[in-house]
């Protein structure tokens, strides 16, 4: 009886973080309108820069991250193997670098925070008012 109380508590924690949302961050002064397909190109290459003409550098985190594959699946409609297919063609080519990665969501935020020109993502939960939420998946 307590093992299958702790089996349910355990598969509903697990539910709730497996469905997090997901909050793409930019820097505070970024006044970008940025919607899904945006960010997909961004995240992808495809997309050099916000709508002002300001370079954009995208950020991501450590692919094993659950923030990061709740945002590949949402975002980029790529699990991690394909993304890594995926850039590993573009820079035998030479036609483009996957995004930067970082440990986790407070570096992401301290990076995003430092430089307009960076775009991240994180668990909303741990959005801090150093960054600004464009869209949320």
């Amino acid at each position: 009886m307590i093992r299958a109380k702790a089996s349910a508590i355990l598969l509903v924690a697990m539910s709730h973080y497996a469905n997090a949302d997901v909050a793409v961050i930019v820097h505070p002064s970024n006044l970008s309108q940025l919607d899904k397909t945006t960010i997909n190109r961004m995240f992808m290459g495809r997309e050099k820069s916000f709508s002002n003409g300001d370079l954009v550098i995208p950020i991501g985190q450590h692919a094993t991250d659950n923030t990061a594959t709740e945002f590949n699946q949402a975002v980029l409609n790529k699990s991690a193997r394909q993304l890594k297919a995926y850039w590993s063609k573009l820079v035998f080519t030479g036609k483009g670098r996957p995004p930067k990665e970082v440990a986790n969501d407070a570096e992401m935020i301290d990076l995003v925070a430092s430089n307009p020109n960076f775009i991240g993502y994180v668990d909303a939960a741990s959005v801090t008012d150093d960054v600004k939420v464009v869209a949320t998946f």
